[in-house]
């Protein structure tokens, strides 16, 4: 029944154009635009190098945090979710049918960012492992600060906050601007974001080869802890 349930909502997401337009066209825009133009000073080496974290990061925010908040706060305010609740689907199930939904569209994002960064030259380095526990830990941190925007606010609010948080860590939240082009004082706030913590953990793995980021894994777990533990207490289904 969950596996049905998330081949579903998989179906809808990927049948929705907006949601295609946000977690698919716009990271894959940006990878092409800011790795081809010399835009933005990225530091040393290929730009790509540089880039190709950051919009892995933030293709987890999209799908994660954003498209999710705005999807179930309108099935929120449709009474979709109070139907499913009343349906043998549990409401845990309904969770996890969502959790896999995000996952399996992560799964072809990743295929299709890797695939147009390396025709661009990418060449990725360090562990694998470290690379699946930080984009675990991130979709886990987004997936509940999303779920707590879609339980508590309107769905209006949540589809404008969304968005709105969208935008403004696309811009300081390190994935095509550095940290550290931002004042000192600005980059310990940014820095402690989950989006730059996700970014700046891939980027110190796979441009830098580098071992386990512990401290960017350790920001995620708190935001994850933070997320999850809040929307569990305060979601409401209609």
């Amino acid at each position: 029944m969950i596996a049905a349930q998330a081949a579903l909502e998989t179906r809808m997401l990927l049948r929705n154009g907006e949601q295609l337009l946000l977690t698919v066209v716009i990271p894959t825009v940006l990878l092409v635009l800011f790795g081809s133009l010399d835009i933005v000073d990225t530091g040393t080496g290929e730009a790509v190098d540089f880039l190709t974290p950051g919009i892995l990061a933030l293709a987890v925010m999209s799908t994660a945090f954003t498209g999710q908040a705005i999807a179930t706060g309108f099935e929120r305010r449709y009474g979709v979710l109070k139907r499913l609740a009343a349906s043998p689907l549990p409401r845990r199930g309904l969770m996890a049918a969502k959790t896999l939904s995000v996952l399996a569209v992560e799964v072809l994002q990743f295929a299709l960012l890797s695939s147009v960064a390396l025709t661009m030259g990418w060449s990725p380095r360090g562990g694998l492992l470290a690379v699946l526990a930080l984009l675990a830990l991130g979709t886990a941190a987004f997936s509940g600060l999303g779920l707590l925007m879609a339980g508590t606010l309107k769905a209006e609010a949540t589809l404008a906050a969304a968005n709105l948080v969208f935008l403004l860590l696309l811009v300081g939240g390190g994935v095509v601007v550095p940290l550290d082009r931002f004042p000192e004082p600005a980059q310990a706030v940014l820095g402690l974001s989950p989006l730059a913590a996700l970014s700046e953990g891939l980027r110190e793995v796979l441009q830098h080869g580098g071992g386990t980021p512990w401290a960017s894994l350790a920001i995620l777990v708190g935001w994850a802890v933070v997320g999850l533990t809040a929307a569990g207490r305060f979601f409401r289904w209609d």
